[in-house]
């Protein structure tokens, strides 16, 4: 144990070395030691290829000295492992098998699965899902579709915009947002999909609860008096938290839910299908 302290000891003088790719190529020849745990040695070469080119010295340093630690921590333990444990203790051959087998097992069930997959889902299945689910897709946060400009508070265009941009008529709302787009610092529609308030809060730099309390006839409008601008939000829509979220919302979650059944089902009718062969080919017997 004391040689193995001592051999540890040794990196700790090889690490101040380590300023830079051009410090360890100027102090080690490819296949000089720069550190050494026990029996197990560590070269320039295996700690050179770890600094991209340019990284400043300091940072070289610390890539090397956080690798160095690494590697030795691993062989420290495992060199301690190797001189405590019985020889019982030591022998990894069971656990080594059915790690084995469990890796080739799920390779093939992978191979199998990506060549049969179907991953195409139709509306009808994702309405139908949920349709009969619909418990499982409450709001824990409100989602809304908004619209949001960032403008010069003094701009003239502001009520003109909000006024459109709140009306049943598409030809107001596309005039509205043009004069958005040729006036906001920033206006973004969110693509017109629903979206979870802080995404909309983040806009403003505040928290959703206390952006939603400032809300008044479906709008939010916040003077950020540092900058001379005001932040407007326009809730076109809105889902409070508890209640069942759209559809819309949900479909990329039914989309990956409806593909996971269907990847279960496919393992489970390999698994089926490989017991029945093995049955009749008398691989697999039962007493």
């Amino acid at each position: 144990m004391k040689a193995l302290i001592s051999s540890i000891v040794c990196i700790l003088f090889a690490l101040p070395i380590f300023m830079s790719c051009k410090a360890i190529s100027s102090h080690f020849d490819d296949g000089r030691t720069v550190a050494k745990v026990g029996t197990h040695k560590l070269t320039r070469s295996d700690v050179e290829m770890l600094v991209p080119q340019g990284t400043s010295p300091e940072d070289s340093m610390r890539l090397v000295m956080q690798y160095i630690n690494s590697w030795a921590a691993d062989l420290v333990y495992a060199d301690v492992a190797e001189a405590r444990l019985s020889k019982q203790e030591k022998d990894v051959t069971a656990e080594m098998e059915e790690y084995r087998k469990a890796l080739l097992k799920y390779r093939y069930e992978q191979r199998y699965v990506n060549e049969r997959l179907d991953t195409n889902v139709t509306m009808e299945e994702i309405e139908a899902y949920y349709d009969s689910h619909k418990q499982d897709f409450i709001a824990r946060i409100p989602v809304v579709k908004a619209k949001f400009l960032r403008i010069s508070a003094d701009s003239p265009v502001i009520e003109t915009i909000k006024k459109n941009m709140a009306s049943d008529n598409i030809d107001d709302v596309i005039y509205a947002d043009s004069l958005a787009y040729t006036f906001a610092d920033r206006f973004t529609g969110y693509g017109d999909r629903w979206t979870a308030v802080t995404e909309l809060a983040r806009d403003f730099g505040k928290d959703y609860e206390s952006l939603l309390g400032q809300m008044k006839n479906s709008f939010i409008q916040i003077r950020d008096t540092d900058y001379g601008k005001v932040n407007v939000a326009y809730i076109q829509d809105f889902v409070d938290s508890g209640d069942i979220l759209p559809i819309e919302y949900c479909m990329p979650e039914i989309k990956g839910i409806l593909i996971g059944i269907r990847r279960h089902k496919l393992v489970t009718a390999l698994e089926q299908d490989l017991l029945e062969d093995a049955r009749a080919k008398g691989k697999f017997v039962i007493y």
